[in-house]
């Protein structure tokens, strides 16, 4: 196709092994140095510049100075959904890195995923709110219903609030362990929040582990049952 999106700009900006590794170490939602991002990719401070500057140019990452340091991160949750939707679509192909670690089965049950809760634990939240129909419709085009509004308002996410932001309310995001949809938008960020305000969950320092206690977790499955006719997504 000659005209309309490039995606060939996109796929050789991504499939840079080393800007690869870039982009999703920034997943974990925390701003990170270009030193810090050098040593994920495994390059020189100098090569990772050049990688920066070409990230930056193709408006995924941002930077933002404090003192003498530069910070990078994501330049939207567009970006963070676009990378999870890949990696969901490589493990889906098989498409999978051979190291494996202890941290595996933890990243799976619960993780960060840019600015939102991922992982087992975040599809069956979604496949919750979906099967007791408080949020309708396929992934690309997700609303949060009347009960869904009344329900999410008595676990504490003022609801009105998010309604005023520029980012979607309700927007589905594909869960590379899973293959699932898990939520993501501006609802997607307030559970988390709201996880973490519960004290149900904490963040592993220098990780994207989410660590639910065991009542926290007790708690999330009593909050977010899965209705009688639950559908997958």
């Amino acid at each position: 196709m000659k005209e309309g999106p490039d995606i060939t700009r996109l796929g050789s900006l991504i499939g840079d092994p080393a800007r690869s590794n870039m982009l999703t170490a920034l997943l974990s939602g925390k701003a990170l140095t270009a030193t810090e991002l050098a040593s994920e990719a495994g390059i020189t401070p100098q090569t990772a510049s050049t990688h920066l500057k070409q990230l930056e140019e193709g408006h995924l990452l941002r930077q933002r100075k404090q003192g003498r340091h530069r910070y990078f991160s994501l330049a939207d949750d567009d970006v963070g959904s676009l990378l999870e939707s890949m990696l969901g679509f490589a493990a889906k192909k098989g498409y999978m890195r051979l190291r494996t670690g202890p941290k595996d089965p933890a990243l799976r049950k619960a993780r960060v995923c840019y600015n939102h809760l991922a992982g087992e634990l975040a599809v069956h939240l979604f496949d919750s709110l979906k099967s007791r129909h408080m949020i309708i419709g396929d992934p690309d085009a997700l609303g949060l219903t009347e009960t869904g509004t009344a329900f999410l308002s008595s676990f504490g996410i003022d609801i009105t609030r998010l309604q005023t932001e520029r980012r979607p309310l309700c927007r589905s995001c594909l869960d590379w362990s899973m293959r699932r949809s898990h939520m993501a938008g501006s609802l997607g960020v307030a559970i988390l929040n709201r996880i973490y305000d519960l004290n149900w969950a904490k963040r592993e320092e220098g990780s994207r582990i989410v660590h639910f206690s065991n009542k926290g977790e007790a708690a999330l499955l009593k909050h977010f049952p899965i209705g009688p006719k639950s559908q997958g997504s």
